[in-house]
This record gives structure tokens, sequence and C-alpha cells, in this order.
């Protein structure tokens, strides 16, 4: 169920695609916010949020707030695209 629900999320998201402003995962911060989630994806800023409560997403909670380790989102982002990006 939760590819199903990742599928459907990546086909609407890409049909309001938005540029990313990285261009190279060397520019990411350490820790990611959804809004960086975001520009990296190149997605709106509530569907990066609503990917970071997606189960299998690399979140770390820290107090209330969710960040995601810059080296587990380059790993995710790989698995999904089958390779190294």
């Amino acid at each position: 169920m939760c590819d199903e629900m990742t599928k459907k999320f990546v086909e609407e998201e890409v049909k309001t695609l938005k540029e990313s402003s990285y261009k190279s995962y060397d520019d990411l911060p350490l820790f990611l916010n959804a809004a960086t989630v975001a520009k990296v994806l190149g997605v709106s800023p509530s569907s990066g949020y609503e990917l970071m409560h997606e189960p299998g997403f690399p979140v770390l909670r820290v107090g209330s707030r969710m960040v995601v380790p810059k080296e587990q989102f380059i790993r995710w982002v790989n698995e999904r695209v089958g390779g190294d990006v």
C-alpha cells in the first residue's frame, strides 16, 4: 500500500514539477527540512511535508521538528531511481 501511495504521490507531482534550485548533492545541508526536500525534488512545499510523513521516508525527529539526514535522503532517492544520481 505504501508503494501505491508513493506512486500516486509521484504521479501527481510530476504534473506540477518545478525545477530544483539545487544542482548537486554537495550543495545540500547536512539535514534537510520539508522546504528543502521540496526544493530538491522540485515539488510544492506541502508535498515535501507530506512526503516526510510517508512510512519508509528517512525522517529523524528532534523534539517536534522533523529533519532528513542528507546521506539517507540521497540513498532514498537512489533506491527509487535505480542507481546513482
